[in-house]
C-alpha cells in the first residue's frame, strides 16, 4: 500500500498495478479505467443486475456439478445476490467504450463478486475472479446473454406498459372526440372532413400495431447462450451445465429463457438488438409523426390551428411573457431523433462481427438498452404530462371546417368535376362561400346542402 494506506498493490499477468483500497473491483478493472477515459457513461443498472444473475445461476449449477465447494459457491451465490440488489453499483466502473466484445466488464463482475465473497469467507480462502466466479464461462457467452436478459426486463417492466398505457390513453381520447366534426388536411390544404376522434383513432392504432410487433421480437431476446463459452463449442462444461444454468436464470428472473437454435449464430452475430432496434426505429419514427400532428393541431393559440389546446405545463420563452410551448412534445421528438441515430449506431456494430465473435457488444449494449430506457421515459411522460389533458376547442374545429374549401368535394358527383373545381375556385378569389356560390349559380337546392354537409360526408 502507498504511505496514506488510499491504495493495494494487485498483480495480474502484466504485473503490478496500484488499485484503490476501498474498491472491490481489481487489477483488470483498474487498467480498464486507466485504458479507457473515454465517455464517463457505464452499463445501466439492468445489465449490471443481468451480469449478477448470471454469476449466481453459474455458481448455483457448479455446486450442484461438485466443480465447485459448496461454502465457496454460497459466498460468490450471495455475493451475486448483492450486486443483483445494487449493492455494489458504485464498483462497477467500466467506460462503455473499452476493450472488445466486453471482457473488461465482465472482469469487473468477477473481481468485485470475488473479492466480496472472500470477504464474506472472512477470508480465510481466496475467491479466484477467474478460476471460480467464472468457472464454465466466457465474456463471450455472458456477455450478449446479460444483454438479453437485461432487455427483456426492461421491455416487459418499462416500455410495454408504457406503450399500452399510451395505447389506451389515445384510445379515450378519441371516444370523448368522436363527436367533433374538423377539417381533414392532406399536404398541409384543406381536405374533406373528418371526425377529431377518427384522427385520434389513427394514433391508437398506430401504436397498438408497433407494440405488437415489439411483443413479437421480443420473443427472441429470449434465446441466451449460456455455455457456449468462448466461440461456441462449450469447452471445458460437462453436458449437463447448459440445461441447468439456463433454468437457474428462469428460476431467478421467471422469464421463459432458452437455447439458442444454434449457438454459434448466437456467438457471431447481435441479430437480436438488430432487429429489435429497428422496431425501436419504427416506433420513433411513428411518435415523431403522431407528436409533429399534435403541434400543429395545437399551434397558436391565435394565429394558428388551435382545434387542441395542451396542457401547460412550463413558461415557454425568456423573452415573450405569458408564452407557453408544446414542450413535452418537443422532449419526445429529441429522444426519437436519438433512437434513431442509435440504431444506424447498432447496424454499424453489427457489421463488424467477424468469425466468431462481435466485439462491438459493449458498444451494443448501451445503446440497445439506453433507446429501451428514454423511450420508455419519454412515452410515460408524453402520457401523463400531455396527452392524458388535451382539450378540443371545438368552435374552433367547427370554424375551419366550415371555411374549408374540400367541401366542394360532395358535390362532384351532382355536377360533376369540372363544374365543382369551378364553384369551389370561384369561392376562393371572390371569398365567398359554397352556398353563395351555388345561390348565384342557381344551384342551391336541399340535395346541394345536403350534398356539402360535413357530418353527411364523415358518415
Amino acid at each position: 500500500m502507498n504511505s496514506n494506506n488510499q491504495y493495494r498493490m494487485e498483480n495480474d499477468p502484466l504485473g503490478n498495478i496500484m488499485v484503490p483500497n476501498s474498491a472491490y473491483y481489481g487489477s483488470q478493472t483498474q487498467r480498464a479505467v486507466e485504458n479507457f477515459q473515454i465517455s464517463g457513461i457505464r452499463l445501466p443498472r439492468s445489465f449490471i443486475k443481468a451480469q449478477g444473475i448470471i454469476k449466481a445461476s453459474a455458481a448455483t449449477v457448479n455446486v450442484e456439478l461438485a466443480k465447485l465447494s459448496p461454502d465457496m459457491g454460497q459466498a460468490i451465490i450471495q455475493a451475486a445476490e448483492e450486486v443483483i440488489e445494487g449493492q455494489w453499483d458504485a464498483h462497477f466502473v467500466v467506460d462503455i467504450y473499452q476493450a472488445g466484445a466486453g471482457t473488461s466488464q465482465n472482469m469487473n463482475a468477477n473481481e468485485v463478486i470475488a473479492n466480496r465473497a472472500t470477504e464474506i469467507m472472512g477470508g480465510l480462502q481466496r475467491i479466484h475472479p477467474n478460476d471460480h466466479v467464472n468457472m464454465s464461462q466466457s465474456t463471450n457467452d455472458t456477455f450478449p446473454s446479460a444483454l438479453n436478459i437485461a432487455a427483456v426486463e426492461m421491455i416487459n417492466k418499462q416500455l410495454l406498459p408504457a406503450l399500452t398505457t399510451l395505447e389506451q390513453t389515445f384510445s379515450h381520447k378519441a371516444d370523448q372526440f368522436m363527436p367533433i366534426l374538423k377539417s381533414g388536411r392532406t399536404h398541409l390544404h384543406d381536405a374533406v372532413p373528418i371526425r377529431l376522434g377518427q384522427e385520434f383513432s389513427g394514433f391508437t392504432e398506430t401504436i397498438s400495431a408497433v407494440r405488437r410487433r415489439l411483443e413479437e421480437r421480443l420473443d427472441a431476446l429470449y434465446e441466451i447462450g449460456l455455455g457456449g463459452n468462448a466461440i461456441g463449442t462449450k469447452i471445458n462444461l460437462q453436458p449437463e451445465y447448459i440445461p441447468k444454468v439456463i433454468q437457474e436464470v428462469c428460476t431467478r428472473t421467471n422469464q421463459p429463457f432458452r437455447q439458442p437454435t444454434n449457438i454459434f449464430a448466437f456467438m457471431q452475430n447481435t441479430s437480436e438488438p438488430i432487429r429489435c432496434m429497428l422496431t425501436l426505429k419504427e416506433l420513433a419514427v411513428h411518435l415523431i409523426k403522431i407528436t409533429s400532428d399534435l403541434r400543429l393541431l395545437s399551434s397558436g393559440p391565435r394565429t394558428g390551428l388551435s382545434e387542441i389546446t395542451l396542457p401547460s405545463v412550463q413558461p415557454g420563452s425568456t423573452i415573450m411573457p405569458g408564452k407557453v410551448n408544446p414542450a413535452i412534445l418537443e422532449m419526445t421528438h429529441m429522444v426519437c431523433c436519438q433512437v434513431i441515430g442509435y440504431e444506424t449506431a447498432i447496424a454499424t456494430a453489427g457489421i463488424a462481427s467477424q468469425l466468431e465473435i462481435n466485439v462491438m457488444m459493449p458498444m451494443i449494449a448501451h445503446t440497445f438498452l439506453h433507446s429501451i430506457d428514454i423511450l420508455s421515459n419519454a412515452i410515460q411522460t408524453l402520457e401523463v404530462r400531455c396527452i392524458r389533458g388535451i382539450q378540443a376547442n371545438q368552435e374552433q374545429c367547427q370554424k375551419w371546417m366550415k371555411e374549408s374549401l374540400s367541401l366542394v368535394t360532395g358535390l362532384s358527383s351532382k355536377v360533376g368535376y369540372d363544374m365543382a373545381s369551378q364553384i369551389g375556385m370561384q369561392a376562393d378569389i371572390e371569398n365567398k362561400s359554397l352556398k353563395e356560390i351555388l345561390r348565384e349559380k342557381g344551384l342551391l337546392t336541399d340535395e346541394m346542402l345536403k350534398a356539402i354537409d360535413p357530418k353527411g360526408m364523415v358518415e
